[in-house]
């Protein structure tokens, strides 16, 4: 996500290192490498002239903090108006005063509006608000279809009368069965088309005018750059949309849609698609967008995806198990699996600060290493999932893993010594120590992403490790990023 828009933006920061001050000549080859990179990103061009126009008077007029350095100093404004563009804050979903809340689901053909649909039903139900979905996209071959198996799969129900209704009565009475059944919220699946055309917007605009829905969303796909937000301003212009859903956005390595939509249409993005995963919905925070364009991760997101997983009383209990070095391969193959569950390795690494410059190769070692770890720890007795000294002790243990895997006894054994250390680290941590830090090998991939305990400080219950090298003192480097900010 992001990706061609992080690397352009980096040679912008280098055009002010070694600088001691911002000036009004040293900014300006800096402005031109952030011009490249929004425009190469298919931002919007009135967007991208009034973005450039906004850093560069608040660069001038910036007072360079003691022990910020210049470059430091201009990530920050960046950051900041690149939160200002995307809409500042969240703007969460409206709930009607009497249930039930109905919103309006509208887009073109392709976009992923019947899936948006679901995605965001579960969203609400994840929140205990009960949903009722409604068919009325009665043109697209199998589009009902799709969306009762969507609904059977989410535990969502489906209101549907069939492709020989008008979508006008179907919306209508499924509204009217919303307020029969005491639900929360009802979401309407509208038709889309593969252009705009009078037809359709005519029908979204008797739909809309029948049930008087408190959201109209325009679902839009974020690779389509700019053109999404020209698509969001049309919705709005002839129909009247409260704000859009961004699907594909794990996709979009330029960032336009998410930077132009806000800017051209007025119309707050409110959630975005990560993923074909019907859990793949996360609302849109401006503020935790800037920081993955700007490749200093997203902690907040990264702790919610852990609390969608992760029971409290485990998370004590590993605390315990990693204090007392009760940590086994039982659990150790149950965190691999609580991480497969939070999404793609990628995805999860490229949320942590300082991560989001790991290349597609490293990550793809990653995740095959962790294959291959979870492969060996299945060819495990019970017994020895649960106590791993007998596998250091017993070479023909190893052997048989190795065999039942499909890997090398060495490979076994280097999983077998590896674990031991790391447990024995984590054990010291656990007790406010500061062990050194050695090499972790194979185990490399979990290194610091362990979901029931390395979280950091986020929030009570996540409490990470404060161990640390015991390194020589050196003189200090200067810091990427905000710095002291």
């Amino acid at each position: 996500m992001f990706d061609a828009l992080s690397e352009r933006l980096e040679d912008a920061w280098k055009k002010l290192r070694g600088q001691d001050k911002i000036s009004q000549s040293n900014i300006q080859d800096a402005l031109k490498e952030v011009r490249r990179a929004l425009l190469s990103a298919d931002v919007n061009l009135q967007v991208v002239k009034d973005f450039i126009s906004d850093v560069e008077a608040k660069a001038q007029g910036a007072e360079v903090i003691s022990g910020v350095s210049p470059a430091q100093q201009f990530i920050k404004i960046v950051y900041d108006e690149l939160v200002e563009v995307m809409g500042e804050s969240n703007v969460p979903l409206a709930k009607a005063d009497k249930p039930p809340t109905v919103v309006l689901m509208a887009g073109l053909q392709g976009t992923g509006k019947t899936t948006a649909t679901a995605k965001l039903s579960l969203h609400l139900r994840k929140q205990n608000r009960s949903c009722l979905m409604v068919a009325t996209d009665v043109y697209r071959p199998a589009a009902i279809d799709q969306l009762v198996t969507l609904g059977q799969q989410i535990d969502v129900p489906v209101f549907e009368l069939g492709t020989d209704v008008n979508p006008v009565e179907i919306a209508r009475q499924g509204v009217a069965k919303a307020q029969e059944m005491g639900v929360d919220t009802v979401i309407i699946d509208t038709a889309g088309r593969l252009q705009i055309d009078q037809e359709m917007m005519g029908e979204l605009a008797q739909i809309k005018e029948t049930v008087q829905p408190d959201e109209t969303l325009l679902v839009v796909d974020a690779m389509t750059g700019q053109e999404a937000a020209n698509l969001t301003l049309t919705f709005h212009d002839q129909i009247g949309i409260t704000g859009a859903i961004l699907t594909k956005l794990d996709g979009d390595t330029r960032g336009g849609a998410a930077l132009s939509v806000r800017g051209v249409s007025g119309k707050p993005i409110k959630f975005v698609g990560v993923g074909e995963k019907v859990e793949a919905l996360q609302p849109f925070y401006p503020d935790r967008m800037a920081s993955r364009i700007l490749n200093m991760g997203d902690v907040l997101t990264l702790v919610e995806k852990a609390q969608e997983e992760i029971d409290l009383a485990d998370v004590e209990e590993m605390q315990s198990k990693i204090v007392e070095a009760r940590f086994d391969f039982n659990d150790f193959l149950k965190q691999m699996r609580l991480l497969k569950n939070m999404g793609s390795l990628g995805g999860i690494l490229k949320l942590i600060p300082g991560m989001g410059k790991l290349s597609s190769g490293d990550l793809e070692k990653g995740e095959v290493q962790l294959k291959r770890t979870e492969a060996m720890i299945n060819s495990m007795t019970k017994e020895e999932r649960g106590n791993p000294e007998l596998l250091a002790k017993s070479p023909s243990r190893r052997r048989r893993i190795a065999k039942g895997s499909g890997f090398k006894e060495n490979d076994v054994t280097k999983l077998v010594s590896d674990f031991t250390r790391m447990r024995s680290m984590m054990q010291q941590m656990g007790q406010g120590g500061m062990p050194a830090m050695p090499g972790m090998g194979g185990m490399n991939p979990m290194a610091g992403m362990n979901p029931m305990g390395g979280m950091g400080n986020a929030r009570p219950g996540f409490r990470g490790y404060s161990g640390g090298s015991k390194k020589k003192k050196t003189k200090k480097k200067k810091k990427k990023g905000f710095g002291n900010l």
